[in-house]
């Protein structure tokens, strides 16, 4: 292994491996901030410049280069035009947007930018010390476990409501499963609500109905609003952080890394879990105080999905490299140009080409690095975006907006479907319903049905809860999470009650 570990170091510190890191993480933080330009999708265009390279190590470096680039650079239009184009970064809009509308966009980067850089970091010291361990471990979640996952991760809904808001997220949850089912079934191929309309086989695009849900309302309210037409100055000069705020943020940063990098490991889950439930575990053990803040601005509901979604970025490598399964659409594609390349990703490959897996774990050290390096001076320049007057940002947001929508299904009826639930978004959003938890709903639905469909048939049944204890040691988690919130409910109120009695 230490043979390994210096060969990585060596092949990682080669000039053309540098510069690759380096040239990954410009193209990805860059096209990342455009709302709708994934790391799928970025990546899917990047493969054939690292196929023609024929240097294995030099091409998955560049196109893991561009993926943590994405998902670093993507919270930017988050945070700044409330328009997440990738859905790891959906949750870091929850407060950076709001903080951004306070003024403090430049903090909000600021922010964003070290939690990243101290997610990735941790993940990848993670990565070197557990790989050939996780890979293990991994294997023994199956289709009943990752169902069991998902019910946790629905289970955690309340986190994204507001005071009093819990019975409206639980109905938009359960608009977001019903709005997942639409398309070809999981047990069988056939459509299913479609209503004869031959572009919704393929169900409702994940990039189309997060615009309809956060950037398209935005903009409608700015045209609704005319009185805020003008830009604000202020927005770019905050931009450091407070001792207190760092020492605020830096027990979140740590606890998310090491969670995000975990749900990182597991197949199927990936990045967007990982800060849905950062965000939420987040929430549930702040203070009753701080409780009313996440979803206000809260610099902790900022940095938790932050940190979470670059740790599983991180761990999400273990799978792909130790056991050749792809744990997310973007590492499918990566398996795609291992290929392609002739590397057989494995149990076998870190002994028998020590110099590609060590490389792309080091070359992680510094792409963080250049990551952090490069967006810290271009904030004040990032955060003008605010400073731009509104009557000019509206046709920006709304041409991103029909684009990113367009790029994702590649056909113009996503156009039609985003205009029609961003005017059901809007008015929505004015009846005071939480939106968020729609969006999650729809994203862990068709996880869930997937894996609930396997599970009956390798089952014959739902005898998988009984039989798997994992499965149903992590339904036992997500009832508590469902019961506890009002059991806490009902012991505050008993006790106000016991004081008013005198007791």
């Amino acid at each position: 292994m230490l043979e390994g570990l210096l060969i990585g170091l060596q092949t990682a510190f080669s000039l053309q491996n540098l510069l690759m890191v380096i040239a990954g993480c410009l193209i990805g933080t860059f096209i990342g901030m455009l709302p709708g330009l994934g790391p799928m999708s970025i990546i899917a265009i990047m493969i054939p410049v690292a196929i023609s390279m024929g240097d294995p190590s030099a091409a998955l470096i560049l196109l893991a280069g561009v993926y943590y680039g994405a998902i670093f650079g993507g919270s930017t239009s988050s945070i700044l035009l409330n328009a997440p184009g990738v859905a790891g970064t959906v949750a870091s809009s929850f407060d950076g947007y709001p903080m951004a509308r306070q003024g403090k966009a430049g903090k909000a980067l600021t922010i964003a930018a070290i939690a990243s850089f101290a997610g990735g970091t941790i993940g990848a010291v993670l990565l070197m010390i557990f790989a050939p361990a996780l890979s293990s471990v991994a294997l023994l979640f199956h289709s009943a476990e990752y169902f069991a996952l998902m019910v946790v991760g629905l289970s955690a809904i309340a986190a994204f409501a507001g005071t009093g808001q819990v019975a409206k997220a639980i109905i938009m949850t359960v608009m977001g499963l019903i709005m997942a089912t639409v398309g070809e079934g999981a047990l069988f191929n056939l459509p299913r609500f479609t209503m004869g309309i031959m572009d919704l086989q393929s169900g409702f695009g994940f990039i189309t109905l997060a615009m309809a849900m956060f950037a398209l309302p935005e903009a409608l309210f700015l045209v609704l609003k005319p009185k805020n037409l003008q830009g604000d100055d202020d927005a770019i000069k905050d931009l450091r952080i407070s001792r207190a705020e760092a020492k605020a943020i830096s027990p979140v940063i740590g606890r998310q890394s090491i969670q995000g990098f975990f749900i990182g490991v597991l197949p199927g889950a990936g990045a967007t879990i990982a800060s849905f439930l950062g965000y939420a575990v987040e929430r549930n053990i702040a203070p009753k105080a701080e409780q009313e803040e996440f979803g206000k601005g809260s610099i902790k509901g900022l940095a938790a999905p932050e940190a979470a979604n670059n740790a599983a970025c991180t761990g999400s490598f273990v799978p792909l490299l130790t056991l050749g399964i792809p744990g997310s659409g973007t590492t499918a594609i990566l398996l795609g140009a291992l290929i392609a390349l002739n590397v057989t990703p494995g149990p076998r490959l870190m002994i028998d080409e020590p110099q590609i897996f060590w490389a792309v774990i080091m070359s992680m050290f510094i792409g963080n690095l250049v990551l952090l390096i490069l967006n810290l001076p271009l904030i004040p320049y990032i955060a003008k975006v605010l400073a731009v007057p509104r009557n000019y940002l509206i046709p920006f947001i709304l041409f991103f907006t029909l684009m990113g929508a367009y790029i994702g299904q590649n056909n113009a009826t996503e156009l039609l479907i985003l205009v029609g639930f961003g005017i059901c978004a809007t008015a929505l959003k004015f009846a005071d319903y939480p939106l968020a938890p729609l969006l999650i709903g729809f994203i862990l639905g068709g996880m869930m049905e997937d894996n609930f469909a396997r599970s009956m048939q390798l089952y014959d049944g739902i005898a998988f809860v009984w039989e798997r204890p994992m499965t149903l040691g992590l339904l036992v988690i997500a009832a508590l999470l469902v019961l506890l919130p009002s059991f806490r409910a009902r012991r505050a109120k008993a006790r106000a009650a016991g004081v008013a009695d005198g007791d």
